[in-house]
């Protein structure tokens, strides 16, 4: 009888191998369905005088081919792919949109200048300044529609941020579940595996990772216990959190991840605690890439005006009247944290727009021995500016005070300097007559003079309109002693000559004359040339209608190639073309990494699939090597049974 259970004991085994191949067969194309295999062990021998005879095989799992390390490895490299896969579908939105050379800002800037440079070529002609207008309204459309589309992509990414929560909650519970129906099943089934349940698992882990980088540590009992960011629990057994997509406390206008607590209150998470997965690379993409370009988009729409407005107002419209901003000009913004105990609002204004950079800014109240200590530091370096104890701060351009309230230790504000400065960019002067083309001031010889001096044109800066010309004021030069008087009695005198060397004179008294030599007073600067002679006088009077003066207007045109940006060392045109290249740079870098993280990908997936993936060419050599041990046991049993037979016939 040992021989007909030993055939038995073969055919059971074969059928087993049969029944694994077959199912390696029909899940070839699975995805993450890992190759089965029966595992064959002897049955117990039996003893005989002759000897230990065997009594077949047993199948006593089976197992799938599965290797934890490579799967890990997998999950990371295909989290690291997916975050630049985001991060790169994203910033390749902004890189088209700023280097399109026909309808980006730059043509639109050069029409502009342009524009300016038509009036000062003639400046009463309404044609020109009319078109001057129209250029300028132009451009203030575009950077607001520049705007608008990063805020539309803000927008997006925000959208992006609720679907990726609400995709890990799914997940998360998924895998929760199957954890708890392969322990019942590993309980019920004597610690033998679910195998396909445990593909599945894994499959549902390396989606999650997809979308967030995770880390997996399995409980004596085979369970998945899941973390993401710097440790936060997702699954603990069979239990699963929940994440949700919240208004950041810090910035209203930004979506944050929270993780929601067993007594359902939401505790925000970091940002930059999200490396992998698409929500990792959204994360890196605003923080690096989306708030920067709209800062510089913001920064240089608010150099512009602003810089366009300081000249505007120096100079007079085609009636006389001083000019007013051409543009206006956006407001720094704070935002209070929401989680503040305090009740201080800060103001923030900006004072200087050469010296703004493309930087948000963190302030935190700190209690340092009994007084409230105000940190500042520089986001997009994580510079700290400084300490200040008392109002105004004075930073990069910006200068905060308390408009009211009283703050806490422990309180925190954003500082954005230049985020609206694109979208709240008009013009203002819509009127072409208000175009302040002329110079506030005329010049000029007075008739009869024999020398062969001249005053030159006479330009002002912000101190002239503090303290306007009152009255005309009328030079004589005294060729005794070789001066210049009938300088305003009010105000000191400062002559600069050719080698940069300085001299003041006080207000009344005779300044000597060098041809050439600058010569400045009130917020008026100009300068005489050539050798007048004994009685000579000059004059300097208000301008009362600019109807051929376009000295102002080239002043205005001047700007186009004057250094107002970054502390005085860009442009506006190489400010925007930097900004270009370090997104066009940045979107190239992002490009080569994603194409090498994929090779990276692909090359550990091969190798993953080595081990657990089904090769159909072997499961068919498997198939046929099965089926002959079935034949074969059966073969075994049939002789057994011939044997029986003729047994009982001898004993008939």
């Amino acid at each position: 009888m040992s021989m007909f259970y030993t055939g038995l004991s073969g055919l059971a085994v074969a059928r087993s191998a049969l029944m694994t191949t077959a199912h390696n067969t029909a899940n070839v194309y699975t995805a993450g369905y890992s190759r089965q295999t029966s595992i064959v062990t002897t049955n117990g021998a039996i003893s005989t005088g002759a000897g230990f005879m065997g009594t077949g095989a047993r199948v006593t799992t089976v197992a799938r081919s599965y290797d934890r390390y490579l799967t890990a490895q997998l999950n990371g490299a295909e989290a690291t792919g997916a975050a630049l896969a985001s991060y790169n579908s994203q910033i390749s939105r902004i890189d088209s949109l700023l280097a399109d050379k026909t309808s980006g800002l730059t043509p639109l800037m050069q029409s502009f200048f342009a524009g300016m440079q038509g009036v000062a070529n003639t400046p009463a002609d309404p044609a020109a300044r009319q078109q001057l207008i129209s250029a300028a309204q132009a451009l203030a459309n575009k950077f607001r529609a520049t705007d608008q589309y990063l805020t539309d992509l803000n927008t997006s990414v925000n959208d992006q941020i609720v679907g990726s929560a609400e995709q890990i909650n799914t997940y998360a519970t998924q895998i929760a579940s199957l954890n708890q129906q392969i322990g019942q099943l590993q309980a019920m089934a004597g610690g033998q595996p679910p195998n396909d349940l445990m593909d599945q698992r894994d499959q549902l882990v390396a989606e999650l990772g997809k979308i967030v980088d995770v880390k997996v540590l399995e409980q004596d009992g085979g369970k998945y216990n899941v973390f993401i960011g710097n440790g936060q629990t997702l699954v603990l057994g069979d239990r699963a959190a929940t994440m949700k997509a919240v208004d950041s406390a810090a910035d209203p206008t930004r979506k944050a991840m929270a993780l929601v607590g067993m007594n359902g209150t939401a505790s925000e998470l970091k940002d930059n605690i999200f490396t992998g997965g698409t929500l990792g690379g959204l994360m890196a993409f605003r923080a690096e890439t989306l708030s920067t370009t709209q800062n510089a988009i913001g920064r240089l729409a608010m150099a512009l005006g602003s810089s366009f407005n300081d000249q505007h107002n120096l100079g007079v419209d085609l009636n006389g009247v001083p000019g007013t901003d051409f543009f206006s000009e956006a407001q720094a913004g704070v935002f209070s944290n929401a989680r503040n105990t305090g009740t201080m609002v800060l103001g923030a204004s900006v004072t200087d727009t050469s010296q703004l950079t493309t930087s948000d800014y963190s302030v935190e109240v700190k209690d340092v021995t009994g007084t409230l200590t105000y940190s500042v530091t520089r986001l997009s370096d994580k510079q700290p500016i400084g300490d200040f104890t008392t109002f105004p701060i004075d930073f990069d351009g910006v200068s905060l005070t308390a408009a009211s309230g009283t703050a806490q230790a422990g309180d925190t504000f954003l500082v954005q300097p230049t985020r609206t400065g694109a979208r709240d960019l008009e013009v203002l002067v819509l009127d072409p007559a208000k175009v302040a083309a002329a110079s506030p001031l005329v010049t000029g010889n007075t008739s009869g003079n024999q020398g062969s001096g001249a005053l030159s044109a006479a330009t002002v800066d912000a101190g002239y309109l503090a303290t306007p010309l009152a009255a005309t004021v009328t030079l004589a030069y005294d060729a005794g002693t070789n001066t210049l008087s009938g300088f305003p009695a009010t105000s000191a005198v400062t002559v600069t000559l050719a080698d940069g060397t300085s001299t003041s004179y006080a207000a009344g008294t005779p300044v000597p004359y060098t041809a050439g030599a600058s010569i400045s007073f009130d917020g008026i600067k100009l300068s005489m040339t050539g050798a007048p002679v004994q009685g000579d006088t000059f004059t300097i009077k208000k301008n009362v209608g600019g109807v051929s003066d376009g000295s102002n207007a080239l002043l205005l045109t001047a700007l186009q190639k004057k250094n107002t940006m970054g502390g005085g060392s860009s442009t506006f045109n190489s400010a925007y073309a930097q900004l270009v290249s370090s997104v066009g740079n940045r979107t190239m870098e992002i490009r080569v990494a994603e194409t090498t993280q994929t090779s990276v990908t692909d090359q550990i997936r091969a190798t993953r699939d080595s081990i657990s993936g089904v090769n159909q060419d072997e499961e068919t050599a498997n198939l046929l090597m099965f089926q002959q041990m079935y034949q074969a046991n059966a073969k075994v049993i049939e002789t057994a049974s011939t044997m029986f037979d003729s047994i009982l016939g001898i004993s008939n």
